[in-house]
């Protein structure tokens, strides 16, 4: 044995040993999702997206219409199962409410009214994501997936000289969506999310006819256009999931 060897073997033996206490704890935050169902509650505040869908507008003689999303508001439960390390399944359930405006005006009388109306719908996700690792707790994900939408009603407003009434096209179609986001994966109090999830349908979300009277002079007149609905939306995800330890499944799973 050369001279000095027993000293380089301690030192590579007591690295190593070190190396492995250290990388304990990240190679156990690593496995605490693989194969673990986690539930999950999140709110998501809507924000108007109109790069792909522009404003209906339209116009009839003297009578102008106009309808836009101006906001909303999203919540519901979700389900994530760790498929491996860096790969998830999620699906849940949730209900979305928009909010529209809709404006009527006529350039003869000087007569123009804006108002707003509310049309809600519930959704059914699927949606698989991918974990890149950026600390020690810290992750960031992407997803994308479908989601299954139904839209319960009509729905109906009333203003001063005019109307509207919104109908859907289909009690469920289809939609896609995807989503960027970072967690904060707890020790002990759960995971804490935050993100943006882009959702767009395949279809118009519905059909909304807008209504205008002319009560003259010299006689009564009604006006009525058909606008079609746009259902694309962005939101701010906010989410918390519930800590679940992989341990204490797999010991259930023994039982």
């Amino acid at each position: 044995m050369w001279p000095g060897m027993g000293i380089f073997d301690g030192m590579t033996r007591a690295l190593l040993a070190a190396l492995l206490v250290w990388c304990s704890p990240f190679q156990r935050e690593l496995l605490a999702q693989a194969g673990v169902a986690t539930l999950g509650v999140m709110v998501k505040p809507v924000v108007p997206f109109t790069y792909f869908d522009k404003d209906a507008l339209a116009e009839i003689e003297h009578a102008r219409f106009g309808i836009s999303l101006e906001g909303g508001f999203a919540f519901g439960m979700n389900v994530r199962v760790g498929l491996n390390n860096t790969i998830s399944l999620e699906t849940g359930l949730g209900q979305i409410q928009r909010r529209f405006a809709y404006t009527v005006a006529n350039d003869t009388s000087g007569y123009e009214e804006t108002a707003r109306i509310i049309y809600t719908g519930y959704e059914l996700p699927l949606m698989g994501l991918v974990f890149i690792r950026l600390g020690e707790r810290t992750w960031m994900n992407t997803a994308l997936g479908a989601s299954l939408d139904f839209y319960p009603s009509d729905v109906e407003g009333l203003i001063e000289e005019g109307s509207i009434y919104i109908f859907r096209r289909n009690w469920a179609q289809g939609s896609v969506i995807g989503n960027l986001g970072v967690e904060y994966r707890s020790a002990k109090s759960g995971i804490f999310y935050l993100g943006a999830t882009y959702h767009r349908p395949f279809n118009d979300l519905a059909l909304a006819d807008i209504s205008y009277i002319y009560y003259g002079p010299p006689s009564r007149s009604d006006f009525t256009e058909r606008l079609p609905l746009a259902g694309s939306y962005l939101t701010v995800d906010v989410r918390y999931y519930f800590h679940e330890d992989p341990d204490r499944r797999k010991l259930r799973r023994g039982k």
